[in-house]
């Protein structure tokens, strides 16, 4: 028996207080992101490539529109903002930052509201230094993790590590090797974990590099590196970067490639930075 009352599991409700809180993120996130220079695009919540961003596409609601083709709904807002940019608006609209404020949907009734940003040729600092002055004008300070795809790409494909262990991070597994250096591998977490890659393979040790170049010129606090995680979105092709706090995850983003255009963009997951500033709030109050 469902009461009229209630909502489906996975969905958002805001009122008073948290409405407000997510009012006052939203706010000044845009105002940020207009002063950086970028345009604000909705994109439609109705699409027909979304199954191009994932590997695990049982995560897509499905529809039909009025040809019977399939639809889904945006569960990730960053091909269809892509696409748009570069093919729709591209003939009209030189710009090549664009920012979105709104929810992605995933089966069977998962709700996430969003704040991002796509820079169509960034690169990886451009977005990540982007993202932290989101994280400073909402006041927030997550732990920064730096990773690369490629690394586990490259563990699969030449080193016989099984990707589905990459995937979900099974370490027992992903530690059963030959190759004794992929538990150093396993290990590195700070900067100093990065200086001496000699025990690696060179093309191991060449992702390594390039993730501690990309380490030097970034100004925080609390930095640590993954180099065997896995993201699920099949567009990610370098660096990436998760942010932070406790247990919750407030952002994600990285270099990416779709159709042989390169980019970068971020999400911030809004529902957990309204759910932090509200804590703050009641402990305060």
């Amino acid at each position: 028996m469902i009461f009229e009352h209630e909502i489906p599991s996975g969905s958002k409700l805001y009122f008073g207080k948290s409405a407000k809180i997510k009012r006052e993120i939203e706010a000044k996130a845009s105002t940020l992101l207009e002063e950086l220079s970028f345009e604000e695009i909705v994109t439609p919540i109705f699409s027909y490539h979304q199954h191009d961003a994932f590997d695990d596409v049982s995560e897509l609601i499905r529809l039909n529109d009025a040809g019977n083709h399939t639809v889904t709904l945006r569960a990730d807002s960053t091909p269809d903002v892509f696409r748009i940019a570069t093919k729709r608006l591209a003939r009209s609209q030189e710009n090549k930052k664009w920012f979105y404020i709104q929810p992605t949907l995933a089966f069977p009734t998962k709700e996430c509201y969003q704040i991002g940003g796509e820079i169509i040729d960034g690169n990886f600092e451009e977005i990540l230094n982007v993202t932290m002055k989101i994280f400073d004008a909402i006041k927030i300070e997550p732990v920064l993790q730096i990773a690369n795809i490629k690394i586990p790409q490259l563990l699969h494909e030449k080193y016989g590590v099984s990707l589905q262990a990459l995937k979900l991070m099974q370490i027992e597994k992903i530690l059963d090797s030959k190759h004794t250096w992929i538990k150093e591998l396993a290990a590195i977490q700070s900067f100093e974990d990065l200086q001496d890659t000699s025990k690696y393979p060179k093309d191991i040790a060449d992702e390594l590099a390039l993730m501690r170049e990309k380490a030097k010129k970034i100004t925080y606090a609390h930095i640590i590196f993954s180099p065997l995680y896995y993201a699920k979105m099949r567009y990610y092709k370098s660096l990436i970067c998760r942010m932070f706090s406790g247990n919750a995850l407030l952002a994600m983003g990285g270099e990416y490639t779709i159709e042989d255009t390169k980019a970068a963009g971020f999400a911030i997951y809004s529902d957990e930075c309204i759910a932090m500033r509200l804590r703050t709030y009641e402990e305060i109050h």
